[in-house]
């Protein structure tokens, strides 16, 4: 392995804090990366690593390098882009909501690997807030306002969100005209798992954002379930037009206030603010901003 090679294990293996993740990461055998970092100690002639049987973790030495490494192999990266056209090659590690990836990711994904036939692609599901860093990922795809200081990114779309219900439901507890009208409602509760709490019913009402918090049978934390239980006739439910457009169109739900929608919520990429955008996670943003461009007037808008 050549210096820089050794750098980007070296950086690997802090991330992962694991020798054998690192290693399988870059498609090396771990006695390979086991002795790559002993030469390297050697040679600066300091512990860079802190080794247990269960965790690996930087020692001081090992902080400073690491930094220093992390800013020469972004000036490497930037400056072989800007004089060749070579192809981002490589496993590209990312993370997005179920839903929001069978509506937009996983259509037009043969289209993105026929165009980067190089790259390799593992897709994690969840809308859990992922350690990007610790746990190998290169970016994470996720809807509504993040605040997360170790993550940067990019904004992709906006995304129209409505309020419905079941026509069953509705005839039971009468579809409501005026936000005063929702007394007496039910909601099917949507846990947040950021915060572990029901999220309120938002509705812009003359120009001013309201909260509604509705009393709740079931609660849940998953979308598809959400929707389910809301054809089910178990309360009333706001999620983005995307997810039950078939719904709407087809009767098994009916929109509600639609003149008092809840604010569009941002999809955006997200990736670790210690990391280098690589080539990888920015050819895969360009190709994702497409996608969402494409079902722009489908509940989708661009930013």
């Amino acid at each position: 392995m050549d210096r820089f090679d050794t750098m980007r294990l070296f950086v690997r293996i802090v991330e992962r804090r694991s020798f054998t993740l690192a290693a399988s990461d870059l498609d090396l055998p771990r006695s390979t990366a086991t002795q790559a970092i002993k030469r390297l100690e050697s040679r600066l002639g300091v512990r860079l690593l802190q080794r247990t049987t269960r965790h690996v973790s930087p020692t001081l030495d090992g902080e400073a390098y690491h930094r220093r490494c992390l800013a020469i192999l972004a000036d490497v990266e930037d400056a072989e882009a800007a004089f060749t056209d070579a192809r981002p090659t490589g496993l590209l590690r990312v993370d997005v909501h179920g839903t929001l990836a069978r509506a937009f990711v996983l259509p037009d994904l043969p289209d993105f690997l026929a165009r980067y036939p190089g790259l390799r692609v593992h897709i994690g599901e969840g809308d859990r807030l992922v350690d990007l860093v610790r746990e190998g990922v290169d970016c994470v795809l996720r809807v509504g306002d993040l605040h997360d200081s170790s993550m940067v990114g990019r904004r992709i779309a906006m995304l129209e969100e409505v309020t419905c219900a079941s026509p069953g439901y509705l005839e039971r507890h009468g579809t409501p005209q005026t936000l005063d009208d929702l007394e007496g409602h039910v909601a099917i509760g949507f846990v947040s798992t950021a915060t572990g709490s029901t999220l309120p019913l938002e509705f812009v009402h003359g120009g001013e954002v309201r909260n509604v918090t509705l009393p709740s049978v079931v609660t849940v934390s998953g979308a598809e379930t959400n929707t389910m239980l809301a054809r089910l006739g178990l309360g009333l439910i706001q999620v983005p037009l995307y997810h039950v457009a078939k719904d709407l169109a087809d009767g098994t739900l009916v929109r509600v206030l639609p003149d008092q929608p809840p604010t569009p919520s941002p999809v955006s990429l997200l990736y670790p603010h210690s990391r280098q955008l690589s080539p990888r996670v920015r050819v895969f943003i360009d190709w994702l901003a497409g996608t969402f461009s494409a079902r722009a007037g489908e509940g989708v808008t661009m930013i």
